[in-house]
């Protein structure tokens, strides 16, 4: 390749770079326009950690994170393992730490959490929510970047139109985002330890009026039978779940056999992925 050809492509690189950025910015400044309705507000939901792709821009490693934002917050939900990989991507979307004003942690595992303490190096003025059952190591630590927190042991709301399932689970407790927007509710689970379905469920029952639009996030299937997997498909339909977008834990059979139950309402979920609602 000579020089001039080189240069061209580098050129063209930055380019695309730079519209990627103006167009995520532009997603984002379209959300802050008012609303008479608060249902009527844009949620969106880009996912910056995952072991799947979409965008191959971006790195990807075991672990979870994606950003929510609404009109009135952005909520980066799990940080991933690695925080060195969550705010490379995180600048590459042309996403910056500071403009984050809530954190919220589904877990203890450090696929999860493992992010935490460099995105607090950027951005210790956030409000991050932990589950009651956390050590107090990871309280103290959070409180040496000057960073408040707060416990969560039942459901609670965090924002306007946002929510959390509060701790699930026995031997690993976790917690789920439930966001109500106008098509309906969309579950947002970092691990699925206490089961995808019993998850999904307590969605319905936080707001018993709204159906499930999407469930998205890490399933913790990937050691799942195809009738075990073909169980929690029917179950699914059961209750209504409409959409589906099945990333990280959730295991490349899982994901195969939701994509051909849900067809057009399957969604391929990975780091990069940016969903508008």
């Amino acid at each position: 390749m000579n020089r001039r050809m080189f240069s061209l492509l580098v050129a063209g690189i930055a380019i695309a770079a730079m519209l990627i950025g103006a167009s995520y910015k532009q997603e984002i400044e379209a959300q802050k326009e008012p609303f008479s309705n608060p249902l009527e507000c844009k949620i969106s939901i880009t996912t910056v950690y995952d072991n799947y792709q979409v965008d191959p821009k971006l790195t990807t490693s075991w672990g979870f994170g994606c950003i929510i934002r609404t009109p009135k917050k952005a909520i980066l939900f799990d940080t991933g393992g690695d925080s060195s990989i969550l705010l490379s991507n995180m600048e590459k979307m042309n996403i910056d730490p500071k403009d984050i004003d809530v954190v919220v942690i589904s877990h203890i595992h450090g696929d999860h959490v493992g992010g935490l303490n460099g995105f607090l190096e950027r951005n210790g003025k956030v409000k991050v929510y932990i589950p009651a059952s956390f050590p107090n190591s990871w309280r103290k630590k959070i409180n040496s970047f000057g960073t408040e927190y707060q416990d969560v042991k039942d459901s609670v709301q965090i924002s306007d139109n946002v929510y959390t399932t509060g701790e699930m689970g026995t031997w690993i407790k976790e917690q789920s985002l439930v966001l109500n927007g106008k098509e309906g509710l969309i579950v947002l689970t970092g691990c699925a330890h206490p089961g995808v379905v019993n998850i999904a469920k307590k969605a319905k029952q936080m707001l018993a009026d709204k159906n499930i639009y999407l469930v998205m996030g890490g399933f913790h299937l990937s050691s799942a039978s195809d009738s075990k997997l073909k169980s929690i498909i029917e179950e699914f339909r059961d209750i209504g779940v409409q959409k589906v977008a099945p990333s990280h834990c959730s295991g490349d059979r899982c994901r195969e056999m939701f994509r051909e139950e849900y067809k057009e309402d399957y969604i391929e979920s990975g780091v990069g992925k940016i969903i508008i609602f």
